[in-house]
């Protein structure tokens, strides 16, 4: 069997990167998709061809698979899509259906790369670039449409008062998710959402089908004397760890090689990468952390993805956010997440640059890659701190309320601005750049 790759040059705001190379999870995208579909076919699938446009697909020969590298998808949804399409002998491209609330509510909003057609029934089906070919290409080309089966899961709660949406705000876990990566929020939710809150989601439909499953969970715990979700049933340690004893974390929960933490700790439903050192007093909750990042005293994490070899400093406060790599947040800093005084759905820059709503009442911010956040900064939800930017908190510029450019960057004005390099220039710019950090 072979596989072709679309390759998808465009930039991803506001890391300056193609969206093959961020980190989604713990795993740069590009790498994700060697290790899914090396383990799912269970063989060295043969690379025929990389593509710049769709168009090239009418080339392809045997059987085989054809993806965009911007499209990040999981191995449930491509489990459903591989027997689907099989049953089918014909070729076949995945879809979703915009009745699907899972993928209504993640993978439309800011995202421009999907075609759509209507079925019989006349409910639109909106067209993922990733095609099954049984014998090489073939024009009749059938939609397999997978579904999400999301499960709604509350995670917080804001008093009717402050919001429009009343009770507790939702999430949807979905059992099958795929998302094409145009912007930063796509990091997000394919980080979070699609990983952390759809492996809860799965653990809770395994326990309601599976009186096993339920089983092996108890006596996880009852052999290792802790409650149910943080034994090694539900939390995953990898070797060489080091975990202070009062460390609390709760399950499902993923953790790497090599990762200390310390005294205090506190991580529930989050995935640590290797390497990491995660000190006293912090609190990850539902948080992706890539690999050796390190995070000093009662750092506080919710619901955000970060990217490997960063630095949160102690008393921050990262609320739905995205981190780029190699990045550094000052001590104290807090990213908000709600808008105080326009209570309505944020709104988030497409890769474009246009405003467009998410659909999220309640949403964080990004900071690219190289970046550096002095103490004490404030950023509104929804805004974009550019790749290679550097603030420093100052009285004329502490709260950040737009989206900033890297020709804003502080490191401009101080010492010249040669101690601070660029490394990620946006598309189409000829700087040339020196490769590591």
């Amino acid at each position: 069997m072979y596989r072709y790759i679309i390759e998808d040059r465009r930039f991803v705001p506001p890391f300056n990167e193609p969206a093959s190379l961020l980190t989604i999870g713990t795993t740069p995208l590009k790498l994700h998709h060697e290790e899914l579909l090396n383990s799912y076919f269970g063989q060295q699938l043969e690379l025929r061809g990389v593509f710049e446009d769709s168009l090239e697909v009418s080339s392809v020969q045997g059987e085989c698979i054809v993806y965009r590298d911007n499209l990040w998808f999981d191995r449930e949804f491509l489990d459903y899509f591989m027997k689907e399409a099989r049953k089918t002998g014909k070729a076949c491209r995945a879809a979703f259906s915009a009745d699907d609330v899972g993928f209504r509510t993640y993978a439309l909003p800011l995202a421009k790369d999907y075609t759509y057609q209507r079925d019989r029934s006349g409910t639109v089906l909106y067209l993922m670039d990733l095609w099954y070919f049984p014998d090489g290409y073939h024009h009749d080309v059938q939609p397999i449409v997978v579904p999400s089966e999301a499960r709604e899961i509350g995670f917080y709660s804001v008093p009717d008062y402050m919001t429009l949406q009343r009770g507790n705000l939702t999430h949807y876990a979905c059992m099958r998710a795929a998302v094409s990566i145009e912007s930063w929020v796509h990091v997000y939710f394919a980080s979070i959402i699609f990983g952390n809150f759809a492996r809860a989601g799965r653990l809770d439909r395994a326990i309601d089908r599976s009186l096993f499953t339920s089983l092996r969970l108890l006596w996880h715990a009852l052999l290792e004397q802790k409650q149910i979700l943080s034994a090694s049933g539900a939390v995953e340690i990898g070797t060489g760890c080091s975990i202070h004893p009062s460390a609390i974390i709760t399950g499902p929960a993923k953790i790497g090689n090599n990762v200390s933490i310390g005294a205090g700790a506190i991580i529930d439903n989050s995935t640590i990468g290797d390497n990491c050192n995660i000190d006293a007093g912090c609190m990850l909750y539902q948080t992706t952390l890539g690999n050796n990042c390190f995070l000093p005293f009662r750092a506080s994490l919710y619901l955000t993805a970060v990217m490997e070899n960063v630095i949160v400093a102690q008393n921050t406060c990262l609320q739905m956010c995205v981190i780029g790599r190699n990045s550094f947040v000052g001590a104290g800093s807090t990213f908000t997440d709600f808008n105080l005084v326009a209570q309505k759905p944020i709104r988030a820059a497409n890769r474009d640059g246009e405003l467009e709503d998410v659909g999220q009442i309640v949403l964080g911010s990004a900071i690219g890659h190289n970046c550096r956040i002095g103490s004490g900064m404030v950023v509104f939800p929804g805004r974009m701190i550019e790749s290679d930017t550097v603030l420093v908190a100052s009285p004329q510029r502490r709260v950040i309320t737009r989206s900033i450019t890297y020709e804003e960057s502080d490191h401009h004005f101080i010492a010249g601005g040669e101690l601070h390099k660029r490394f990620y220039p946006r598309q189409g710019e000829r700087e040339e750049v020196e490769e590591g950090w």
